[in-house]
């Protein structure tokens, strides 16, 4: 088997409530991800995005990451992983510095950015990130770049996330007993835009739903930057459960209707349609209409979809999402879903599914694959930055160095 550092290998892992998926992508030439490998495996032990049987999830893990290995014929030392859960929280913040020498440098934006995390955080909460939304150079905002301009002052605006800590370790810990290592915890949302949103999108103003099994999260951005993150635990699951009580079916027959036979608008459903039941404790299945089905369903997407736009007012942000909502996830997938959403959002609703990969791309065309991808991209800009900042570092000690021999001699 080969080994990723030969390949340029990123992984990606996303545990949810209700599967576990693990990708695994060869950064090209022409900087694209191609696909090499795909594993998915039904997720036990997860609830609304925690842990809360450690040796189940560590087996959904395995299993998942097992099969990617075989499908890609290397074996995985690292992943980028995904964290969601109602834990999760976000803040806007403030940092300024002077600049030194009047010409802004890379260590200047980095002083700016310090300052600005430099808010305290409870020693229960860990950092996830800390995303830049712009930066104002004595009188001028707005700037998106700030690297060589001139001034004496500099401010930046910043979006941090931040977790419970120990809802982060037990995340870590599940990969950690599979013998993998967790490079770093990407939030949910966050990695699902990544994967999903044009350079358009981002500018003119997006909000990103991922609709999991357990938990709902959001990402809003305008004017190419993130302004608000948030987590709602409510999901799938409860359509799910709410199929097996009221048609009195196991929760797994419940979850294979959900997934075939759904639909979120009632009036999409033609009153001939018809579906067959299973039953429990053996009795025999019950042909049921359709349409009835749907009756089920539409008040729990009502009622997912007013708590993401609740989400949205709260935020102040619901005028400046003028190119609308992407959905993502599995829930998000259902018939019906996206007419449902732009009738009660009254703005443009598409499905996002993964852009711009190559090789294995069949296997991750679906929008339940855009957090696992979304994790590849944010992986491979990782990498990106680290190697220019590294590269950036020797060149700066080579002129220092250079510059002391000159002053010598």
């Amino acid at each position: 088997m080969s080994k990723p550092a030969e390949r340029n290998l990123i992984v990606g892992l996303d545990i949810g409530t209700s599967q576990v998926k693990a990708v695994v992508g060869e950064v090209l030439d022409d900087d694209q991800i191609s696909i090499v490998g795909v594993g998915t495996h039904a997720s036990k032990g997860m609830d609304k995005g925690g842990v809360n049987d450690l040796n189940l999830v560590v087996k959904s893990v395995q299993r998942a990451v097992n099969e990617m290995e075989l499908m890609a014929d290397c074996r995985v030392s690292s992943v980028f992983m995904s964290i969601s859960g109602r834990h999760v929280k976000c803040q806007n913040e403030n940092g300024m510095v002077p600049i030194n020498n009047q010409e802004v440098t890379q260590e200047d934006v980095d002083n700016v950015i310090h300052a600005a995390r430099s808010v305290p955080i409870a020693a229960e909460r860990r950092l996830l990130h800390v995303l830049p939304q712009e930066f104002t150079i004595d009188v001028q905002e707005g700037i998106k770049n700030p690297i060589g301009m001139s001034g004496v002052r500099m401010e930046a605006d910043a979006h941090i996330i931040t977790c419970a800590d120990d809802m982060a370790k037990n995340m870590v810990k599940c990969v950690e007993r599979c013998e993998l290592n967790a490079d770093q915890l990407i939030f949910s949302a966050l990695a699902s835009s990544y994967a999903v949103l044009t350079d358009d999108e981002r500018e003119l103003g997006v909000c990103v739903v991922d609709i999991g099994g357990g938990t709902m999260d959001m990402v809003i951005y305008t004017d190419g930057a993130i302004r608000h993150t948030a987590v709602i635990p409510v999901a799938g699951n409860q359509i799910t459960s709410d199929i097996a009580k009221i048609f009195r079916t196991p929760i797994s027959n419940a979850e294979e209707i959900k997934i075939n036979y759904a639909c979120a608008l009632k009036d999409m459903v033609s009153m001939e349609d018809s579906i067959e039941v299973p039953s429990v404790g053996g009795r025999p299945a019950r042909v049921m209409s359709r349409h009835t089905l749907a009756e089920v369903i539409e008040p729990r997407y009502q009622e997912l979809f007013e708590l993401v736009h609740d989400e949205i007012r709260a935020s102040g942000l619901e005028e400046q999402v003028a190119a609308g909502l992407v959905l993502t996830g599995g829930t998000a997938k259902m018939e019906g879903a996206v007419e449902f959403a732009e009738e009660l959002f009254q703005m443009p609703v598409r499905v996002g599914k993964p852009i711009d990969v190559k090789g294995l791309a069949e296997y991750v065309d679906d929008a339940g694959f855009a957090t696992v991808v979304g994790l590849l991209q944010y992986g491979k800009a990782q990498n990106e930055n680290k190697n220019s900042s590294t590269q950036k570092s020797s060149e700066s000690l080579f002129h220092r160095v250079q510059s002391w021999f000159k002053g010598e001699f």
